[in-house]
């Protein structure tokens, strides 16, 4: 579906995606990881066929977006960061009128609109005005306007950004049932726990690179630990702490607010620090997530 060898996106001097490799196969749910400035919002607009492609080759469905940019577009369902709506709509009338921008028939669109209120479960709003819209209901009118052409592929740049824990939890199920329908997702995010739930594949992007690929599963396996113990002391302390016990697990990460501990037994280490008269503000045993393989590869949490 898509296929990208040396891509690279320039602005100027600055550099923003600096030769990757990226192929998406039909179906599955890919992702970019990464924090803001990574990269993953230059790719995404090259891959809509809105940016110009710098130096390497991308396809899309096997098309050249630099000559077949209205082709590929077609094809194509895009969510962005920000909601575009317009205020001065109904809910159902925005999807309309989007729908009418890709000439489908009049008679097609009433139905295709019906059919998208209902799986966003926005029916009940359809004559409300955008602006009486919930910041969750907002989110899923955006990506409901996305399918009104029937996408191959659905582009969603950070889609859950400043939503409430329902809201998210919400949209992610929408966005299963449709990888589930067969749409291909390709996701960027800085949320560890939304690539987790949500991608198939996906590849952590730090300054333009890409630096680790596969599975959330495979990723933690091969560059984590099954657990982590979190240690919290007092400000300034934990630099000092840190020599302590970094023999108690495979590595120990000093992070301004506490210690981290990569162990395969998290209460075992909670146990020693404790048998070395080290006394904790606070403890924390958890399992190794894509925010501690983040930091193992490139030496920062997402939200650096």
């Amino acid at each position: 579906m898509i296929s990208a060898s040396g891509l690279r996106k320039s602005f100027g001097d600055v550099e923003a995606v600096r030769g990757i490799d990226v192929e998406v196969r039909p179906g599955e749910a890919f992702g970019f990881l990464g924090p803001n400035g990574a990269g993953k919002s230059s790719t995404m607009r090259m891959i809509a066929a809105v940016s110009p492609v710098s130096a390497g080759t991308l396809r899309i469905f096997g098309l050249d977006p630099a000559t077949d940019g209205p082709a590929i577009r077609a094809r194509l369902g895009v969510c962005p960061q920000d909601d575009t709506l317009d205020t001065e709509l109904t809910v159902r009338d925005n999807l309309y009128v989007y729908g009418r921008y890709f000439g489908i028939p009049r008679a097609e669109v009433n139905q295709r609109t019906d059919e998208l209120l209902e799986f966003v479960q926005l029916t009940e709003k359809a004559k409300a005005k955008v602006d009486n819209l919930s910041g969750g209901m907002k989110r899923r009118l955006t990506i409901a306007r996305s399918l009104i052409n029937r996408p191959d592929i659905l582009l969603l740049d950070e889609p859950t950004t400043g939503l409430d824990p329902q809201a998210r939890h919400v949209l992610w199920d929408r966005l299963f049932r449709l990888k589930q329908s067969g749409v291909t997702l390709v996701i960027t995010t800085h949320y560890m726990d939304e690539a987790e739930q949500l991608c198939d594949r996906l590849v952590v992007m730090d300054k333009g690179l890409i630096a680790a690929e596969g599975s959330p599963l495979e990723l933690i396996r091969t560059h984590s630990t099954r657990e982590v113990a979190e240690l919290r002391f007092g400000a300034g302390e934990h630099e000092g702490v840190a020599a302590k016990v970094e023999d108690l697990g495979d590595r120990v990460e000093v992070l301004p607010d506490r210690l981290l501990v990569y162990t395969h037994d998290g209460e075992e280490v909670i146990a020693k620090v404790h048998e070395r008269g080290l006394e904790p503000a606070a403890v924390l045993v958890r399992r190794s997530t894509l925010e501690d393989v983040f930091l193992r590869l490139t030496g920062r949490t997402l939200v650096d």
